[in-house]
């Protein structure tokens, strides 16, 4: 698997997934709309941390940056 999801994007995903899990445990969302968000958010958690994103791969995507040594 090649990194394909930068620094800025990862970042941004754990921060969707912990404002998710903050609606959740503080009962704004419930029912229905809490499961698929709750899955979205650990699919977010996941890729973040092995910064691959399988939807980018058909679209050509990256917002990794490779460093320059």
């Amino acid at each position: 698997m090649k990194k394909n999801m930068g620094t800025v994007d990862k970042v941004i995903r754990i921060l969707v997934a912990v404002f998710i899990g903050v609606l959740y445990f503080t009962n704004v969302i419930s029912g229905t709309l809490a499961i698929i968000l709750g899955i979205l958010a650990v699919v977010f958690v996941l890729t973040s941390f092995i910064s691959f994103c399988p939807l980018y791969l058909p679209f050509g995507i990256s917002t990794f940056r490779k460093k320059i040594r």
